[in-house]
């Protein structure tokens, strides 16, 4: 069984995705990230930073959405969502999950703290070079590692829908609405997007 930590309407929030797309059986253990004492110290146990998400898949615990990405698709390769070692699409798709931690999440936070490039000092690049890069590869395919839907996308995809439509920092750019609408249209995603917004709501952060 898989036990997924997570908080409604977060970083957390493309890995719900994720779960669902793979159609194997997970519990969610909500983390209230958003307390006003902060998450419970016992948190730190599963994740050393009291971040979401994480997961414990029969005992076995694993942090950063990279790692949780690459950890499941490879325990689970009949749901499809992970090239096979010796694909040429295994190369794109671990370069995009690593991409999206590393590069994408740290720059579109930046900006969206009015930071544009902050020097060579810093491990990613500016957020022009960034938009720039995911416009020409979206351009060239109709998903970010390739010719074929994979757990990549939930996060890549995820994260550019947020960054235009919640954060309104990256610009809806036709190529970027155009393969949000296409991601939007699955299923799993459907139902990720309901779940979470029903754990909002329990939780008191739906208004109106």
């Amino acid at each position: 069984m898989i036990t997924f930590y997570h908080a409604p309407w977060s970083r957390a929030s493309n890995m719900l995705w994720l779960l669902e797309e793979l159609g194997t059986p997970y519990q969610i253990e909500r983390v209230d990230i958003r307390a006003p004492g902060g998450v419970s110290e016992d948190y730190r146990s599963i994740q050393p930073n009291k971040k979401v998400p994480a997961i414990d898949h029969d005992g076995v615990v694993v942090t950063e959405r990279a790692a949780i990405c690459t950890y499941l698709c490879d325990a689970f390769p009949e749901a499809g969502l992970a090239p096979a070692i010796g694909d040429k699409m295994r190369a794109p798709y671990l370069t995009w999950l690593v991409y999206a931690d590393s590069v994408f999440d740290p720059v579109l936070a930046a900006k969206a703290h009015g930071h544009e490039f902050m020097g060579s000092g810093y491990s990613y690049g500016s957020f022009s070079e960034m938009v720039a890069n995911i416009e020409k590869t979206l351009s060239s395919r109709p998903h970010i590692a390739g010719d074929r839907f994979t757990a990549a996308d939930t996060q890549m995809g995820g994260g550019i829908n947020f960054g235009m439509r919640v954060l309104k920092t990256l610009p809806e750019k036709p190529v970027f609405l155009e393969y949000v609408e296409r991601l939007a249209a699955r299923p799993a995603f459907q139902r990720a997007t309901e779940k979470d917004f029903e754990m909002a709501q329990a939780a008191g952060m739906v208004t109106g």
